[in-house]
């Protein structure tokens, strides 16, 4: 039974899960990647619409002749529209994700964490637009410096996130002393990774979806687990999901990951200059010039398909760090038979498909599917 999601070698197999999982995690994909991927097209087509013909420069423009009127009043109004159109779509999946019982918070609560959302993403937008209009009005090569401010920024929000973003959005309580603490904090002093603390993030109150984590850096650091994976898997299946995270530290991944992204960031902002600055751009966007604040839409036009350009090659980046923090759990705990029943485990409960489309999986996959790590963990002998 396959959707040609993997290669032969590691096809979904009803001794892993029965036909009724694999329907179940099959129509769940069917239902909400449609609204997903419609929404990810209709927020594309506005920023194109906005910003390769003189709209956007007119709707700028409603908000006064001032310089900063214009960039707060368009910065606003970007972020606003963005999130308005995307948000009909973002909410019939929340309605499929619900009738499937993975949604437990309410309607209220979502609206909630969408301001939440607003509240992170309109300052981070006003503060990027005014630092590169500034930069452009003042020199020519305002994209040198705008580059290396892309890269401190980004490095400081991958430091800040634990700290600053993750709490606006659950709640955190130490886990209490016991068994399982115990065995996740040795587990990560075998290791040698310095862990500061165990959490428990109220994920319930969101949803039934399983998972865990490993955030923060040096003394920050901290191990943290969802209250739903707590109460639904095995203790043992907890301490593989964990390895598993240990393994992106024992790999340095978000270091990397931060590294790369900075120079992404750099490498992406001189790219956006290079191209917004094309006359017959600028002339179909109805800007004489780009230091224009009336030219951000065409500026968040093209960087919104240049996101679109690089998502697979992101995504192919990230299976691949998976993958490797796959072998490293199978390494640290070598119990692949734990490690296939805690996949099991997530692809159930997580209402997974084992074994999407490839070209789905391809484009938009950020970890392997669940056929190809229990199949990874079954080519590997335990110890002994």
């Amino acid at each position: 039974m396959t959707t040609g999601g993997s290669s032969d070698g590691d096809r979904v197999s009803e001794a892993d899960f029965t036909p009724e999982e694999i329907a179940r995690g099959r129509a769940l994909r069917r239902g909400q990647w449609p609204p997903a991927l419609a929404g990810r097209l209709a927020s594309l087509l506005l920023l194109l619409a906005l910003g390769l013909t003189p709209a956007g420069a007119g709707l700028v423009g409603l908000f006064g002749d001032s310089w900063a009127a214009r960039i707060a009043g368009g910065g606003l109004a970007l972020v606003l529209l963005r999130q308005l159109v995307a948000l009909p779509f973002a909410a019939r999946v929340r309605i499929v994700r619900a009738r499937f019982g993975l949604v437990t918070q309410g309607w209220g609560g979502w609206v909630v964490d969408v301001l939440r959302g607003l509240l992170v993403s309109v300052p981070l937008a006003l503060g990027a637009l005014f630092a590169v209009y500034a930069l452009a009005g003042t020199t020519s090569r305002w994209w040198i410096w705008a580059a290396l401010g892309a890269a401190v920024v980004t490095v400081a929000l991958s430091w800040l996130a634990p700290l600053v973003f993750e709490p606006l959005f659950n709640r955190f309580t130490p886990m209490e002393p016991g068994p399982l603490r115990d065995a996740l904090l040795a587990l990560a002093a075998r290791d040698r990774i310095a862990v500061r603390d165990v959490l428990v993030a109220d994920a319930s109150r969101r949803t039934t979806a399983l998972n865990a984590y490993v955030s923060g850096f040096g003394r920050t650091r901290r191990i943290v687990a969802y209250d739903t994976l707590l109460t639904t898997a095995e203790p043992r299946e907890v301490e593989l999901v964990v390895a598993h995270e240990l393994g992106h530290v024992k790999h340095r991944d978000v270091a990397r990951g931060t590294v790369l992204g900075a120079l992404g960031a750099a490498a992406g902002v001189c790219v956006l200059a290079a191209v917004v600055s094309r006359q017959p751009l600028l002339d179909a966007a109805g800007v004489s010039r780009f230091s224009d604040p009336r030219s951000m839409m065409l500026l968040a036009a093209v960087a919104a398909l240049g996101s679109t350009v690089a998502g697979p090659f992101g995504c192919a980046l990230s299976r691949r760090v998976e993958r490797r923090a796959d072998a490293h759990a199978l390494r640290l705990t070598e119990d692949p038979a734990g490690f296939i029943a805690m996949q099991r485990r997530l692809a159930v409960a997580n209402i997974a498909d084992p074994e999407p489309p490839r070209v789905l999986h391809v484009l938009f996959g950020t970890h392997p599917t669940s056929a190809e790590r229990i199949a990874a963990a079954r080519r590997r002998r335990p110890v002994g």
